[in-house]
């Protein structure tokens, strides 16, 4: 005989579940794209347009696990911590994996890592505590980054990087390039301007907390 459901407690969800599982497989992805952007200096063409196919993938992912997620009651406490991190996992691989190769400048890289990161650490660390929900511009941001990122990851043809290897894309490579260059000047804009927010908002929280105390 099955025992009787106590209907004030919630069932427990189970961390094996489909949106973990592609949170998972998000993060298994990491290395391979990696892998394949830097084949052969990044100078592949093959080679970079599977890295482009694994970050379209693991981007696509992303928006599936968070809307199963939502949409069946599925939120776990490893989905919650596991998610960010395999965001900033395949969006940090890009970009560094992007600079070393030659097309993006490290200085930009760098400034978008500090910021990613320290927000995710935050965003964990007062997880708990308080909760901060997605902005407008979070959300745009992680738009702008996914489009350049993948753009980016193309054998795209641009002044003497890579020119003579990926000279079958012609003029519209060239131009397809740099207009990813300006989707990443948005997206670095949107990121700081996303993280100050997400500051602000973590502070003034905290204040609101420590005054009801």
């Amino acid at each position: 005989m099955s025992q009787p459901v106590d209907p004030g407690t919630p069932d427990r969800v189970s961390n094996l579940n489909l949106p973990n599982v592609l949170t998972t497989l998000r993060i298994v992805m990491v290395p391979f794209y990696g892998w394949a952007l830097l084949q052969d200096g990044g100078d592949s063409i093959l080679w970079r347009t599977v890295a482009f196919a694994i970050f379209v993938a693991a981007m696509i992912t992303d928006k599936v696990d968070g809307d199963i997620a939502r949409s069946r009651n599925l939120v776990t406490d490893f989905g919650k911590i596991a998610d960010p991190i395999a965001d900033k996992a395949i969006t940090g691989m890009a970009f560094i994996g992007l600079s070393i190769v030659g097309d993006i400048w490290w200085w930009v890289t760098i400034v978008v890592l500090v910021r990613e990161w320290s927000v995710t650490l935050l965003r964990l660390s007062v997880l708990k505590q308080i909760v901060i929900p997605a902005s407008m511009s979070g959300k745009i941001k992680t738009t702008l980054q996914g489009v350049a990122l993948a753009g980016l990851s193309l054998p795209l043809p641009h002044g003497s990087a890579h020119g003579g290897a990926f000279d079958v894309f012609g003029l519209a490579g060239e131009v397809l390039f740099y207009l990813m260059q300006v989707l990443l000047a948005a997206a670095v804009a949107m990121t700081m301007w996303s993280g100050y927010e997400f500051f602000r908002d973590a502070w003034r929280q905290r204040d609101r907390l420590r005054s009801a105390a």
